[in-house]
This record gives structure tokens, sequence and C-alpha cells, in this order.
């Protein structure tokens, strides 16, 4: 009994001379170490390796503790698996950005592809990859703010729902009470844990400036600026809000992150050294010198541009989706219209406004006669206030009018783009099961397009700055549903051309442009994006009176586009249509006699089959357009003729990127 107790007593050994393994310790209750290792395996097939710790040699590993080694840091299989070749790199670009290894001591970046290429997705990757893990085994961040346009707080709320299926939470904010927003803020800012229960806020610009001093209570991981090119004026309230928040990591999205002018870069020592020698280079009568030297500009800028910015553009989406076709639609002015643009141009009012001598109580600026010109253009429905006060212009256009004019009635025949969208509209309609998004700067053309639909009845809903951004989203996501009657969706662009998916239709009409063409270009791309399964047209409404095409010929043809770039950087590469023959929009062609004079047209790609829900287009881009000098010649003598019409201006929207801009369309 003495020699049983007696060898219980002893401790447990291996018998193997000097071993010093872990079986020799006690366990029970304790977690055994072990070594670090990745959280998803870096050698799987199509593994995204976002950071793969250096190569250690046998001897660096004797001497280096395997439990304070770095690991691979691998994105989610279940994201990794439908990420594209550009999302791929792209996500990359942004990690390398954020953690410092591009720029020393630089933990932020600009996401500026062009809309439709995911941005909103390579940012989900990149806040879950921070969120579950890092380099040493533990998560890079803890928490993570996205802060975008206020009718974008809910697709943001969605889309990390649709790609993450829960296995995250997010707190989306976007109304609510003051306090409860506070609340709501304090506890997401007060919250430390590795976990939080909803480690991602998405909260509107808006609300961010109104509730910036709860926010500033406290430290996150990540900030995401969507539509980040709002935050280029550094003395505005919310972008001061914004710097207040402490924030190790920020990344910007915009689709146009320079917009009109590249002043809006930096400052006059970037004017001097970069924006002027470049844009002189690219003037179509610069010499053999300042186009080297503009080059050597453009070089240096984008290397110390390209560490922190990542850029691509459309053209990637023809590989993933349908044709795009877009139309410059040229319209011919109704008699009413032709009448009062002349009243106008020629009333003393403008006349003394130009010359410098406008000291009356009515001041008439070179901006508000442009506004309404382009008003008028649209119809004069939009200028029968100033019409019938005789006020600012129109103070002989009274009589112009014809009798028992009625602004409660529309009446297409008034002008020339409403008679050729109501003519478009109707053959669409009949004709095809497609839904058409209708695009105004103005709410005034929205209360314009609303009549035209009662009086044809069809479907429609309106999305301006007056619908709150929850029912924004309700509308939205109806439009979208195969299912739901509605025909039309109408949009102010400045309440939602910026991020809104509206895959439901597959043609869009920019009745009238912007001052700045990326807010255009911004509008024009809520159709053709991801999901999109139709042929798309996109369709730019232009009135030809007000513009020679002379000018707009001169600055189109003397230099060819930059290499590189597609068929949307210079009209020069579309095709021009002078009759209804040259059309590939049969839709168009049955509305040329409603009043088009003609057409300047192009397709994103060509279409090739159809794989896995994905058209695969693998030709280049169409760049063999017709000679726009020859075809546009019979035109040019008749508007040279008539002394009332006003230029065309061109300019370059970018560094690539040719777009048209009328004073008064």
């Amino acid at each position: 009994e003495a020699l049983i107790r007696k060898l219980l007593s002893k401790p447990f050994k291996v018998p193997i001379p000097n071993y010093n393994g872990p079986l020799g310790s006690r366990a029970l209750g304790v977690g055994r170490s072990r070594c670090r290792r990745a959280l998803h395996d870096p050698y799987d097939p199509g593994a995204l390796v976002l950071y793969s710790p250096p190569e250690l040699s046998a001897h660096d590993k004797l001497k280096t503790d395997s439990l304070k080694q770095p690991v691979h840091v691998v994105v989610d299989p279940v994201l990794c698996n439908i990420l594209r070749p550009h999302q791929r790199e792209g996500v990359k670009f942004m990690y390398e950005c954020v953690t410092g290894q591009r720029i020393e001591d630089a933990y932020g970046c600009i996401m500026a592809d062009e809309m439709g290429l995911g941005k909103t997705l390579q940012c989900i990757t990149l806040m879950w990859t921070l969120l579950r893990q890092g380099p040493d085994c533990k998560p890079t961040i803890d928490k993570a703010v996205v802060v975008a346009p206020s009718s974008l707080v809910k697709n943001w709320f969605n889309e990390i729902n649709k790609w993450l299926g829960g296995r995250v939470n997010s707190l989306a904010i976007d109304n609510g009470t003051k306090d409860q927003i506070d609340t709501n803020l304090r506890s997401f800012m007060q919250t430390y844990s590795r976990r939080p229960a909803n480690p991602i806020l998405i909260i509107s610009y808006e609300t961010f400036r109104l509730h910036a001093h709860v926010l500033h209570q406290g430290e996150v991981g990540l900030v995401l600026c969507d539509e980040g090119h709002r935050l280029k004026n550094c003395e505005n309230q919310t972008y001061q809000a914004l710097m207040g928040l402490k924030a190790k990591r920020r990344v910007l999205l915009s689709g146009t992150p320079i917009q009109n002018d590249l002043l809006e870069y930096f400052s006059l020592e970037f004017r001097r050294k970069f924006e002027n020698p470049i844009l002189r280079g690219q003037d179509a009568d610069a010499t053999d010198e300042e186009r080297k030297k503009g080059q050597q500009c453009l070089e240096e800028l984008s290397n110390i541009v390209n560490r922190c910015l990542i850029r691509r553009t459309s053209a990637l989406l023809s590989k993933y989706l349908p044709v795009k076709i877009e139309q410059v639609v040229c319209v011919k002015m109704s008699p009413l219209q032709q009448k009062l643009y002349k009243a106008f141009i020629t009333s003393d009012a403008l006349k003394k406004a130009v010359g410098g001598e406008n000291t009356g109580k009515v001041n008439l600026s070179a901006l508000s006669s442009i506004t309404s010109l382009k008003k008028l253009c649209n119809h004069p429905d939009l200028v029968y206030d100033k019409i019938q006060t005789r006020s600012e212009g129109f103070e002989k256009a009274l009589e112009l009018l014809p009798d028992k004019y009625d602004v409660r009635k529309v009446v297409p025949e008034l002008s020339g783009k409403l008679m050729v969208l109501d003519c478009l509209l109707a053959v669409v309609k009949t004709t095809s099961d497609d839904k058409v998004v209708l695009v105004s700067n103005y709410t005034q053309t929205l209360d314009l397009f609303e009549r035209l639909c009662h009086m044809r009845g069809y479907p429609y809903v309106r999305l301006d700055g007056s619908m709150t951004i929850k029912k924004r989203a309700k509308v939205v996501e109806r439009f979208n549903d195969s299912s739901s009657p509605d025909y039309i969706f109408m949009l102010s662009s400045k309440a939602g051309g910026c991020g809104l998916n509206l895959i439901g239709a597959n043609r869009l009409v920019m009745f009238d442009p912007d001052w700045n063409p990326a807010n255009d270009d911004q509008a024009m791309a809520r159709v053709w994006r991801d999901g999109q399964r139709k042929l798309c047209y996109i369709y730019r409404l232009l009135c030809v009176s007000v513009f020679r095409c002379k000018r707009c010929i001169n600055h189109i043809q003397v230099k060819p586009p930059p290499d590189g770039t597609d068929c949307t950087s210079d009209l020069s590469c579309w095709h021009h249509c002078a009759d209804k023959k040259g059309l590939v929009d049969v839709v168009l062609k049955q509305c040329w006699e409603a009043g088009v004079s003609f057409v300047f047209h192009h397709r994103s790609h060509e279409q090739k089959t159809i794989k896995d829900q994905y058209l695969d287009s693998k030709g280049g881009q169409e760049r063999d357009g017709r000679n726009i000098t020859e075809t546009v010649q019979p035109f040019m003598r008749e508007f040279e003729s008539d002394s009332s019409k006003l230029e065309m201006k061109a300019w370059r929207a970018d560094s690539t990127a040719l777009d048209i801009r009328c004073t008064c369309v």
C-alpha cells in the first residue's frame, strides 16, 4: 500500500531523456498554446492574399518566437469568389494604402473607379477583412464608419447584408429624433471591446455634421466617405466635422474625383507646376515643346498620385454588362421657342447686362440669363412667370404666347424636346417592356413630366429633394422589381444623381445638361451597372438652335483622342446620323419625324455571348466613327447664317475626356 501511494504521488514524466515538450505539463482547464496561422488558407486556389509575412531563413526561424511571427492576411473566400479581377486589384490596393505599405506614415487612399465598377463591394471586402484579421492574428480595426449621401444610407445597409449575409451587424442611422440619434451614436462610439455588437456605422453627411460632437468623443479604425467629391471645399462644416473624427485610416470614394478643373486637386502651387502646363499641352494649337512639357508634367503627377489613388474606367464593364448605346439627340426647337429665344437675346435688359449697364432694380446676370434660356429650351412653361411679369429679358414676350395659353395643361408641341420625349415614351411603351428613367436638374421639369404622365396614363414614381430618405429606398426597390407596374422613374439629378441603382430600367433620358459634366456622368450611370441584363440606351437631348456646329467641330476635329481612352472621350469617334437610316436604335428611328435634327451615337462595346449571366465581351472598343466634318458640313451653312444662335462650347471634363456643354440647353 505504501509503495503504491508513493508511486502515484510522483508527477508524470515522459520516459525520454532531456524531454521538455508539452506532454509533461498540466493542461487541465488551460488552453494549450499553438502555432499562429492565417484565418483563411493563403494557398487555396483563387485565394486573394493581401499581406504575406517576410520569408525567414532556417536560422531566423529558430531565433524567432513562433507566437510572434506575422501571418498571411487573406480575403474571406465568401467574398473572394465573387470579386472580379479589377475588384481584387482594388481591394489589394486599398489594403496596402490603409496599412501604410505604399506611403510611409500615410493610411488612406482615394478609390476613384468610374461609376458601376463595384466600389461598394470592394470597400465592404476591405472593411470585413480589417474587422476580422491582421498580420498579428488580431483584427486590424474594431469599428468602421461609412459616411454617405442621405439617399445611399439604406443602400449601404442593404449591400452589406447582401454580400455578408448577416455575418456582421451594421447600424444605419437615417432618421429619428435628435436624442435617439445621440443615444445610438454614443453607444457606438463608447464600445471599446474587440467584438462590438454593431462594428459598422452608416450615417449621412448631414447627420454626421449635426451630431459631430458625439462622434468626436471616441475613435474608430476606419472611415469611408462615399461620393467623396462633396468634400472638395475644406472650409465647409461637413469637412471640418469629418476632420475632427479620430480615425487612423480614411478612404474616399468618388467616381468623379476631378470636376471641371484640375485646381480642385490641391493649391495655387499645383496650378503653377502642373495644371497650367498640362492644360496648355493639351490645347489644339500647342507647340511641340508645350506638348512635350505637358506630357512630362502629367507623367510626374501620375507617379505621385498613383501611390494613393486608383481609378479604372467603365470600359471594364464591357466584359460583364450588356451593350450600352449612348446617343446625343439634337432636337429642333418649336416655333414658339424660337420666337421667345430670339426675343430674349435681343432684349434691352440682356444687352445692358452684357454691356455692364445693368443698374436697374432687376439684376439680370449672365448666369441667370443662361438659366432662363436652359429652362426655355425645356419648355416655355418653365419661364411663364417671367413672361407674365415682363421681367428679366422677357419684357416683350407675352404677345408671342398663343391665345388661351394655360400652364396647367401640358402641350408637348410647344417644346421640341418634350415632343421627342413624348413620342419616345409612347414607342417604348407600345413595343417593349422596357422601363425609362427621366433625369432633369429642375423640379419644374419634373412637374412637367408628371403632367405628361397623367395625360398619357403612364404609371410613374418621382424622386426629388422633398422625398424622405426612408421612402427613397422603398421607391427604388419597388421600381427595380420586375413585377412593378411603374413605367417611368423621374429623378432630380441633385437629389439622386449619385449612387442610386436603377437597373430596373434600361433606358435613361438626360433632358437637360448640368453645368458640371461630372454630374451628368453620375446620373447616366444609374442604369448601366452591375445587375443590368438588358441592352441600355442613354439619350442626351440638346436643342440644335442654340449653338453653332462649326465651333463644335473646330474643337473636336483638331486633335485625336488620347491613346487608351474609350470612344466616349471624343465626339470625332462617334457615329453621326443626319437621317434615321444610320440609327441603330429602332425606337429613335420612329421618333425622328417628331423633331430630331441629327444624332451622334456610339456603342460601349460589341456584344458577344452570354456566360454565367454576364455578357463576356472580348472585342475592343468601337473607334471607327465617320468623319463628322464631312457629314455635318451641310448643316453648318444653315447655322452660320443665323446670328441669333449661341455657340456650343466644348471643353475637357478631365485630362482625357472631351464633353459637350451648351450654354443654354
